[in-house]
């Protein structure tokens, strides 16, 4: 269960995005060259706070916790707003805050709490997260990352490589951003490939540790989103549902169609649990942190990805046109099923 002062957090989030109509803002952003809508960013970051709330006191943040940033990703989640919530302000910071560099963290957390500046973390190979995309010769850079989130208009990119974490000025020489193409159009990706590009190291060579806890925090984000994305799928399926009449009734009356809603509930209720128990063992460093992780990302990727489904099979036909939302959550649910891979299941020790 979430705190008195977590609920509090959620509230404000969500009330600032239906204030905003966040979800109808989605489709201007995408055709816009940051994929996102700037005043709301400026707006979640000034009134909630929402970029500093898993960054350090010590860095200009607030110092509140993983888990408040992953509910605020679990909140933005159910508009699809592809704000730098996730990419920026949870993988990038929390790069940066594993590499154990001080003096990176003093000097890109701040603009980062306060939203004014962003990260893109590359790291995927073209097969995907279990392979790094980058190789590092000392501290030159070479190869392409691919799938980065904020990648295109991030103001530093944080590089993971199998020899350790780097720093790169995305202006610096040998690098080249594009735009990729994707499936859903709700989630700007990029690729980003470095020629011999110089670049900082932070912190030691040793980084093994480091880049396995910022797998565990994107998956554990990830199934945050996906919650927050499957609710909202229910909610408007069942407001659907109300109001739609066929053969005389509205469709919501007939049985068939309620236990089809009651599974529903089922999924987003138990994968809501998953994602809070993989939040809150991250942030206790609890021993069942990877299996807790591991049951998030598995059972939020299919709850969300057959609630989807369904939302598509219950609002018929009017479901696929462009003009309603119930496509983009289904692309996002099956975008979101791949990124950042899927975890192996740990070896539970007896």
């Amino acid at each position: 269960m979430i705190s008195e002062e977590q609920q509090e957090l959620v509230s404000a989030v969500r009330g600032l995005l239906a204030k905003r109509d966040a979800r109808a803002g989605i489709r201007q952003a995408m055709d816009t060259d940051l994929g996102y809508d700037p005043n709301l960013w400026a707006q979640l970051c000034e009134q909630v706070g929402v970029a500093a709330l898993a960054i350090p006191e010590e860095y200009g943040g607030f110092g509140a916790g993983l888990v408040e940033s992953l509910l605020v990703v679990g909140e933005i989640g159910r508009t699809l707003a592809d704000v730098p919530m996730l990419g920026s302000a949870v993988l990038g910071a929390q790069a940066v805050l594993l590499s154990g560099d001080s003096e990176a963290c003093t000097r890109l957390l701040p603009g980062v709490a306060e939203g004014s500046s962003t990260l893109a973390v590359c790291w995927a190979s073209a097969q995907g997260w279990d392979e790094f995309g980058v190789r590092a010769d000392g501290e030159t850079l070479d190869g392409t990352a691919h799938y980065v989130l904020d990648g295109t208009i991030a103001d530093t990119l944080i590089v993971v490589t199998e020899s350790g974490l780097f720093e790169v000025d995305p202006s610096a020489a040998g690098v080249q951003r594009r735009k990729t193409a994707a499936m859903d159009p709700s989630r700007a990706l990029s690729d980003i490939t470095f020629t011999g590009t110089p670049a900082r190291r932070l912190g030691t060579a040793d980084a093994g540790p480091a880049i396995e806890r910022l797998r565990q925090i994107a998956w554990a984000a990830l199934a945050n989103e996906q919650v927050g994305a499957a609710e909202y799928c229910l909610a408007a399926t069942v407001e659907y549902t109300k109001s739609r009449v066929q053969f005389g009734r509205v469709i919501g009356s007939f049985q068939a169609l309620k236990h089809r809603m009651a599974d529903m509930y089922v999924l987003a209720e138990s994968a809501k649990s998953a994602a809070l128990a993989a939040a809150f063992a991250l942030t206790e460093d609890n021993e069942s942190a990877a299996e807790d992780v591991w049951v998030a990302r598995h059972q939020c990727s299919e709850a969300f990805s057959t609630i989807a489904a369904e939302t598509i099979q219950l609002h018929g036909g009017i479901a696929i046109t462009w003009e309603h939302d119930a496509h983009l959550y289904f692309k996002r649910a099956h975008g979101d099923a791949h990124l950042f891979g899927t975890p192996k299941r740990p070896v539970i020790h007896s």
